[in-house]
């Protein structure tokens, strides 16, 4: 039996979670997706990692970023992040609690020193039964085990410095490995920034552990979803458009 399918009963939580799908099956139609799949997934994985640092507190503008001209430690270990994340997809079925600390190898060198990169700081009594969750799970849904993966990871935060930015690519290495998003085109992490106010708010109600607090949480990762799926539209139009 899947532990977490309770959730999904939870007031407005399934509709909001059906109507996030229909959002992604429709961007993933994308017309721009058929002869221009790369630039547009590229493109993605840029604004992503630029929302996941911005979420640390590391702003920067999109278009400096781009240029190559920002180089705060933060910004640069999501943009390592991304840029790692296809490669180990596999793995996150497999050996999620591994990935986790490569996934913080990559955030956090030159934010933490050397000695605490890939180490627990906390909660490891909590990350392993998230690691048996997470492993080999194919029964719960796929949107619904990478929220509760997301906040799990941003109530513990099991590890020193950018540990959002590692909780954030967990959850959309499970989104891809589970076939909801299998080229990685949404852009949760942009919808997560946009409603960041929403994002702060759910997350620390979610970890008060209560039926209301988490099923804010969980409307708000369907918000983010649908937002992120209107990301990949906004990016197919300009990229058909030449910009």
């Amino acid at each position: 039996m899947d532990p977490l399918a309770p959730l999904l009963d939870l007031a407005d939580v399934g509709p909001a979670f059906a109507a996030a799908r229909e959002s992604v099956d429709a961007a993933h139609r994308h017309r721009a997706l058929r002869k221009h799949g790369g630039p547009v997934a590229a493109e993605v994985s840029l604004r992503v990692a630029v929302a996941s640092a911005a979420l640390e507190g590391n702003t920067f503008d999109l278009d400096e970023v781009r240029g190559g001209t920002v180089t705060d430690p933060v910004v640069q270990g999501a943009l390592r992040v991304a840029e790692a994340l296809p490669g180990l997809v596999d793995l996150w079925s497999r050996a999620p609690r591994q990935v986790l600390a490569k996934l913080h190898v990559l955030a956090a060198r030159g934010v933490v020193h050397d000695h605490d990169l890939g180490r627990l700081t906390s909660g490891a009594d909590r990350i392993d039964a998230l690691a048996g969750l997470v492993a080999g799970n194919q029964t719960t849904p796929p949107m619904l085990l990478a929220a509760v993966v997301h906040a799990e990871l941003i109530t513990l935060r099991p590890f020193a410095g950018p540990a959002g930015v590692v909780a954030r690519a967990a959850a959309r290495l499970t989104l891809v490995g589970r076939g909801f998003d299998p080229r990685g085109l949404v852009a949760v992490e942009v919808g997560h920034r946009d409603r960041e106010p929403e994002y702060v708010g759910s997350a620390g109600a979610y970890a008060t552990g209560t039926p209301d607090g988490v099923r804010s949480w969980l409307r708000h990762y369907a918000a983010a979803i649908t937002a992120g799926a209107e990301e990949i539209t906004v990016i197919g139009d300009r990229v058909l458009a030449g910009v």
